[in-house]
């Protein structure tokens, strides 16, 4: 683990991570739970002591749907129309991202919904001004 407060930010130490397909959070001393995306406090019991862990990049794929174009920000118009889902991290927090390997049409989005809770892989998609994490549908 490592500590987040000898980092210049959190976010930035987040992105960095992304950068080497690392995926990073932090973990609280106090509560012991994560916060994902890190910041510099616990998002639960908001203390300042808070550690950094890496993540497995593993999650399960809970619900997913399909943006709209125009993408919500300018980044992501390259990509767009795109898969967004919310998933479960196998260390716990639940997030919400982009998901690769799935067309963003309803038929795609039926079938995968009747397939139930998948199991995903955490990629990094690198964008014009910054890196983003996906996930990919495993196997």
């Amino acid at each position: 683990m490592q500590d987040v407060a000898e980092q210049p930010s959190a976010i930035r130490w987040y992105y960095e991570g992304l950068g080497q397909n690392v995926f990073r959070a932090v973990s609280c001393r106090s509560c012991g739970k994560l916060t994902f995306p890190p910041t510099g406090c616990c998002e639960h019991c908001g203390s300042w002591e808070v550690e950094g862990v890496e993540l497995s990049g593993e999650a399960t794929l809970l619900y997913a749907t399909h943006n709209i174009t125009p993408a919500c920000h300018p980044r992501f118009e390259t990509i767009a129309p795109y898969v967004y889902g919310h998933l479960r991290l196998r260390e716990g927090p639940i997030v919400q991202a982009i998901i690769l390997g799935v067309e963003a049409r309803p038929e795609s989005l039926r079938a995968l919904f009747e397939r139930g809770p998948v199991p995903v892989k955490a990629e990094t998609l690198t964008m014009e001004d910054l890196p983003v994490i996906a996930f990919r549908l495993a196997g």
